[in-house]
């Protein structure tokens, strides 16, 4: 029998999980410096989807900015959401709601949202063209579906690294080991053409990280996240590294976040589609 729609869940894992070191970096981002490509687009009436919102801080900067509408974030984990709860609250805002869902079946009717909105999900998704499929079905006519993933791959660092090397080499196992694609940014355009997707505007954009404080916070969580996380047990568990090495790829993010001329860019494709009408 085939599966029912309400039960359709994704098949991949999430690699990074939800501990304090990976909502370090998620409670960081903005819609201004993760969504920025979006926001030139956006009025005060409209309906947003916020897809795979973990801690809320962007739905909660998307609804400020549409006063007259409303934003509802979703996510997989029930947990993060009462942080999200606790972000738009904190911040008095009244046009916000969050719901557990799943991007591979969301449970609103077709033509909901203005827009559909979705930052660092496509890659850890088993099948990302269902998903923007998905995503452009609860999408209003001339809406618009909007996608930023990072490059692992087109990550750069300097200086130079075999601590680091070692360690994109085995997120990148781990992470396609658990059924996503790190390299999602530069596949947003394909994976949209394949979703029936015919407006399509691809751009990119960074974050970098160069001065003592940015090096501090950047390589502090990811050599927690590295050793601490339940990015850590897949990649103990899935056989792709021991805890000793675990240790020694933390130490190497330790390490560079200790140079003075450390510098850290993280590149992500960036896709902008319109719905036929």
């Amino acid at each position: 029998m085939p599966e029912s729609p309400s039960r359709t869940r994704e098949t991949a894992v999430y690699t990074h999980g939800h501990h304090e070191s990976v909502l370090r970096s998620h409670t960081w981002r903005t819609a201004a410096n993760s969504a920025a490509y979006l926001l030139g687009h956006l009025k005060p009436h409209m309906r947003i989807l916020d897809i795979g919102c973990g801690p809320g801080t962007i739905t909660a900067d998307l609804a400020a900015l549409v006063p007259d509408g409303h934003v509802t974030g979703v996510d997989r984990e029930p947990g993060v959401l009462e942080q999200a709860r606790a972000t738009a609250a904190g911040r008095g805002l009244e046009n916000v709601g969050f719901a557990v869902g799943d991007v591979h079946a969301l449970a609103f009717p077709d033509d909901t949202f203005c827009v559909v909105h979705a930052h660092q999900v496509l890659q850890h998704v088993g099948d990302p063209v269902a998903a923007l499929r998905e995503m452009r079905r609860v999408t209003r006519p001339n809406g618009f579906i909007a996608v930023r993933d990072s490059d692992y791959a087109a990550m750069t660092w300097y200086p130079a690294s075999a601590g680091m090397d070692a360690w994109l080499d085995l997120y990148r196992r781990v992470a396609r080991a658990n059924g996503g694609e790190p390299d999602a940014g530069r596949r947003l355009k394909s994976w949209a053409r394949a979703a029936g997707l015919t407006d399509v505007a691809c751009t990119s954009s960074t974050w970098t990280f160069a001065t003592p404080g940015e090096r501090a916070w950047w390589s502090g969580l990811w050599a927690d996240r590295t050793v601490a996380s339940a990015y850590a047990d897949r990649a103990t568990g899935g056989g792709h590294a021991t805890a000793a090495e675990l240790r020694e790829v933390a130490e190497a993010w330790r390490e560079w976040g200790r140079q003075e001329d450390g510098w850290f860019s993280v590149l992500h494709g960036e896709i902008l589609c319109r719905k036929d009408a």
